[in-house]
């Protein structure tokens, strides 16, 4: 599944080309809501967590979750796509480009000043998300607010492995920055979030930021030089200690985490 740090690249890659810019034709095979209408402007391009959302001027908002398998591409006018035509869910064209979303499982439009229902405000995806991680103007308090929904969002008692996955805690961590952020604070996967003191809570959450926006930039991702240090390494040396990097499937949606078991003790 695509992670903060990707879909805040697809946004900076789709903003100069869209923003600002008239629509010239829309297609999306499986919208869910109303379409743009052509000759509207496009006003924003924003991620919001794994949410990439187009804003346009007459109060519409077109969103998508890519999940495990969307993409965003953007191409030049009368550019080969690099992906089948069956494949694509929307394309906005403005003059000189091709904005075209392929394989994503979620396309649906909002109005952002409706009052309400299913696609009002409660479909609003910042309206139940935590802190984008990923902006560069992530302040203390939001540090602070993404701490205490540790607690309050998913329960004390689920562990911190799947706690650090919930999106209504704070958006943008998913499987690979999960396993490194808990590898780099030394954290076990499986600890409830309760046994956790506030100011490790706080370093996991300061952690995952800091790694996540190191990562919105080009090139191959990075948590430690050369890469990552325990996702995808299974049966693998530790880089730190040696010892083999274990992985295994946690939390009700069976999602994959490594951890090192010599680095991120358990409890005894």
């Amino acid at each position: 599944m695509p992670e903060g740090d990707t879909i805040h690249r697809s946004a900076a890659r789709l903003r100069p080309a869209l923003a600002g810019r008239t629509l010239l034709a829309f297609e999306a095979v499986r919208l869910r809501g109303d379409p743009p209408r052509a000759g509207t402007r496009i006003d924003e391009v924003e991620a919001v967590g794994k949410h990439l959302l187009v804003h346009f001027a007459d109060g519409l908002t077109l969103q998508t979750h890519l999940r495990m398998t969307g993409s965003w591409h953007l191409y030049r006018t009368g550019e080969t796509w690099r992906k089948p035509r069956h494949l694509a869910r929307v394309r906005l064209q403005v003059e000189g480009w091709e904005a075209v979303c392929f394989a994503a499982p979620v396309v649906r439009t909002y109005r952002r000043d409706a009052p309400g229902g299913p696609l009002g405000r409660d479909s609003d995806p910042g309206a139940h998300l935590g802190p984008d991680l990923c902006r560069a103007d992530l302040t203390a308090a939001d540090l602070e607010e993404c701490v205490a929904r540790m607690l309050t969002c998913a329960g004390p008692h689920e562990q911190v492995g799947v706690v650090l996955l919930d999106q209504r805690v704070a958006c943008g961590v998913g499987n690979v920055y999960k396993s490194e952020v808990l590898f780099a604070c030394g954290v076990d996967p499986f600890t409830p979030v309760s046994d956790l003191d506030n100011a490790t809570r706080r370093r996991l959450i300061a952690t995952a930021s800091r790694l996540l926006r190191a990562n919105l930039g080009a090139g191959p991702r990075e948590t430690v030089a050369g890469g990552v240090a325990v996702y995808g390494r299974a049966r693998r040396p530790c880089p730190r200690c040696g010892a083999t990097i274990r992985m295994t499937h946690q939390g009700e949606h069976a999602r994959s985490t490594y951890w090192c078991p010599s680095c991120q003790p358990g409890r005894p």
